[in-house]
């Protein structure tokens, strides 16, 4: 059986009538912002939440943010909407959700750009303070296409064709500082060759470039290579992860078909403003790894190339150490590269 005690402040603080008065407005105040801040962090969400995409419709992040939206919506019990702000890489966006309120309503959809800031001069935000880790989505590869006029089938024979012609061949990129960008400028560093970057604003815009020709070459995601490599309109030599995708299984790896030991994947996952309140973050997570369980999810995901993450490689923590290794690993390659800070 229970019972009651009264509990008296009053035992362990000076009683005077003063003081029993201040220490009544300190018990109300602090009785209020506990009150307020648990009923703020128990109606989250209270309106649609958004995960902004800095790239344009049509790539892989944007595919990767719409695979998850249905799920977490329904979960949340809110819309969830995808905002593409395409520009800079994906910094303008990824600084906009930053400076944005800390309340959970607002998503950056990362990739592998956000585990590069040593190729930028000077950033808006700092990524290890300015961003709290939702969860990991998922990792890919990227295909190394070339148009149809090249006259390469394979990597040994486009090494040998930029060789023979220095500076003529042309590498589109979803933009400065995009994985594609940096995918390319790792195999131009290895294989030792020449080629000229032209940036877009997102891997949609450089896939319709190279197939039309404006471009010769590029790295891009499986998202939005697929349909034209399987309609002829751009050819698969090679791409970018230790593994065969099995998105293209008869496709070889980079390091397989001549540059052994060449490995960049590409990976997407959510973020919010460093000072998002525990509660709401670790609720946006769980319901992130639980849409990541979802078959649907899944399948949707794979088959545009990409490997939903689970187990050890889903939830904020797993995250958070996995992009924190990803900075040091393409500092070194950005050094070693002799690229210059943008």
């Amino acid at each position: 059986m229970f019972t009651t005690q009264k509990f008296s402040i009053s035992k362990y603080l000076p009683v005077t009538a003063a003081g029993q008065s201040t220490i009544a407005v300190v018990v109300v105040c602090a009785a209020f912002v506990f009150i307020s801040s648990a009923q703020a962090q128990n109606v989250f969400p209270s309106r649609p939440v958004r995960i902004v995409s800095g790239f344009a419709p049509g790539g892989a992040t944007d595919v990767a943010a719409r695979a998850v939206s249905q799920r977490l919506s329904e979960s949340l019990g809110q819309p969830v909407v995808v905002e593409n702000r395409p520009g800079a890489a994906g910094i303008i966006a990824a600084e906009m959700v930053a400076r944005s309120a800390p309340d959970g309503h607002a998503m950056y959809l990362a990739n592998a750009t956000l585990g590069a800031p040593a190729l930028f001069a000077k950033l808006p935000f700092d990524i290890a303070k300015d961003f709290g880790f939702v969860s990991l989505i998922g990792m890919g590869a990227s295909a190394l296409v070339v148009h149809p006029s090249v006259p390469a089938k394979s990597v040994k024979e486009l090494i040998a064709l930029a060789r023979a012609h220095p500076g003529k061949l042309n590498y589109a990129s979803g933009g400065t500082g995009n994985i594609t960008h940096l995918q390319m400028e790792l195999f131009v560093f290895v294989a030792k060759l020449t080629m000229v970057h032209v940036p877009y604003k997102g891997g949609a815009p450089s896939t319709i470039a190279t197939v039309s020709g404006e471009a010769q070459l590029m790295f891009s995601s499986l998202a939005t290579t697929l349909s034209p490599i399987e309609q002829g309109r751009l050819r698969a030599i090679a791409v970018s992860t230790p593994l065969r995708s099995a998105a293209l299984p008869q496709v070889p790896t980079v390091s397989e078909a001549g540059l052994p030991g060449y490995d960049a994947s590409s990976w997407y996952g959510l973020i919010v403003p460093a000072a998002t309140p525990p509660a709401i973050l670790n609720r946006l997570s769980g319901d992130m790894v639980k849409a990541l369980e979802f078959p649907e999810v899944k399948e949707r995901l794979v088959s545009q190339g990409i490997v939903p993450a689970g187990g050890n490689t889903a939830g904020s923590e797993p995250f958070r150490r996995y992009v924190m290794a990803e900075i040091p690993k393409w500092a070194k390659v950005i050094r070693d590269a002799k690229i210059p800070p943008q």
